[in-house]
């Protein structure tokens, strides 16, 4: 059937078809991690917001990562639960669509800030005496709002760029959600044109933030070894290795799964990567900020604390 775009479409999710008892396993699985990575997510999100002693930039930014990342699995993990449980889930085109536009938009969103978190950590170590009045609440609302922007942008322009062409191979999409690969895999229309436009802004958003993390932290190692004291060089880098952490796993995952050649070939790849930033990693990454944190540990502490103080004898 030949459709113009995606008017009248309906996409069928395949997902991870093979044994049911795979399925099974796979369902427990992800349904595990998605409610770890809720939990730790939100629960870290929270914690900032009512701990005074979390109120400052490089917790403001943590809060806004946390956030995406529980947005940006929400979007993804539930329909996957669903399709793992029933053998396959049916997407309208309207649904196809909003889910691979927020996807891009929480993914690119990241992307610009986990780039903002490394300035921030610039600022902090290599201009401690300035920090407070450069990173204000002004400039890091106006910071967070840039990165949201940018992701829409980005978003909008992908999405666009990917439904202008015609999916009329089949209406099965050999995939967990409606992502790039596999859709161009559907598409019977040349689609050279807009896989060059969705190849470059990928391009520019992976390139662009890594710069930006790759001379802040050039700077920042540049300082730390000015540093005299062993002590206070550990210390030092302590506080950005967890940022370091996330952009090495998230950036490695994004640069093969966009960046690579021949884009939606080897789509059991493809999958499999895609699991890994989509599920595991917003999983990792609240494990990453708060079991190296002291000041998240002793916020939790703080917390718990007041709540069994709250309970009385």
């Amino acid at each position: 059937m030949a459709e113009n775009g995606t008017e009248g479409t309906e996409f069928l999710l395949t997902g991870f078809p093979g044994q049911p008892e795979l399925q099974r396993v796979l369902f427990w699985v992800f349904l595990v991690f998605y409610l770890l990575t809720l939990g730790g997510n939100l629960g870290i999100f929270g914690l900032i917001q009512v701990d005074t002693h979390l109120q400052t930039p490089m917790y403001f930014f943590l809060g806004h990562l946390s956030f995406l990342d529980a947005c940006y699995s929400s979007v993804i993990v539930p329909q996957m639960l669903v399709a793992l449980r029933s053998g396959g889930v049916s997407l309208t085109s309207g649904r196809c669509v909003a889910q691979y536009f927020l996807f891009t938009l929480c993914a690119s969103s990241e992307c610009f800030l986990l780039a903002v978190m490394a300035y921030d950590r610039y600022v902090a170590v290599c201009h401690p005496l300035l920090y407070v009045a450069i990173v204000t609440p002004r400039a890091r609302w106006g910071l967070v709002s840039g990165a949201y922007a940018g992701g829409q942008l980005t978003s909008v322009i992908r999405t666009g760029s990917t439904f202008s062409l015609s999916f009329c191979k089949s209406h099965h999409l050999d995939f967990f959600f409606c992502d790039l690969p596999p859709l161009l895999k559907l598409s019977c229309t040349d689609s050279k044109a807009q896989e060059l436009v969705i190849y470059l802004v990928s391009f520019c958003v992976i390139t662009t933030s890594v710069t930006v993390i790759l001379v802040s932290y050039l700077f920042i190692i540049k300082a730390i070894l000015c540093i005299r004291s062993a002590g206070g060089r550990a210390k030092t880098f302590s506080t950005c290795g967890s940022h370091m952490t996330a952009v090495a796993l998230f950036f490695g995952t994004l640069t093969f799964m966009y960046l690579k050649g021949n884009i939606g070939q080897a789509l059991e790849v493809d999958k499999v990567v895609s699991v890994f930033y989509t599920v595991v990693i917003p999983m990792l990454n609240p494990v990453i900020y708060s079991l190296r944190n002291k000041e998240v540990k002793e916020a939790l502490r703080r917390i718990f604390h007041r709540t069994k103080m709250a309970q009385g004898p």
